[in-house]
């Protein structure tokens, strides 16, 4: 992975990340999002949920928290070579933080996301990327949403 920051930082918190190679899970059907994330005792264990996103709310710079998110396009935990589910390479809006995230916070992030790439002018995807984790002694929430250059 490798971060790219915007040249106006000071302007804007947009993480923009170049994912090289994909990330591969396990499939993973029954797995509720936002209600098992990983913990100590998880720590090798991540967790991947893509979401399709409204598409009247995904293209406003005002969406509507609780219609932003439409339905669970799959899940996905363990990392895995031969993984049916996964993290596409490719160019990513990224945010995290070194907590576990709810439903609200998650969406939340996801609308400042979605703000700030509005104002950039990016051509902005319509999926989420959910990605939980435990590293370093916490667990971690980030959030990826894939973009296109113009």
């Amino acid at each position: 992975m490798r971060k790219c920051r915007n040249a106006e930082m000071e302007e804007s918190s947009l993480i923009r990340l170049d994912l090289r190679a994909p990330l591969k899970y396990a499939e993973a059907p029954g797995l509720v999002p936002f209600e098992c994330p990983p913990s100590a005792g998880d720590a090798a264990r991540e967790l991947l949920f893509c979401f399709e996103l409204n598409r009247e709310q995904a293209g406003r710079i005002d969406p509507e928290a609780d219609c932003f998110l439409g339905e669970l396009a799959f899940s996905g935990k363990g990392v895995d070579e031969q993984g049916k589910v996964q993290l596409p390479a490719g160019l990513y809006l990224f945010a995290q933080q070194r907590r576990t995230l709810d439903r609200g916070e998650c969406i939340g992030m996801a609308i400042e996301q979605q703000k700030d790439g509005m104002w950039e002018r990016l051509r902005l995807g319509d999926r989420l990327y959910i990605r939980y984790l435990f590293e370093d002694g916490s667990s971690v929430t980030q959030i990826f949403r894939p973009y296109f250059v113009n």
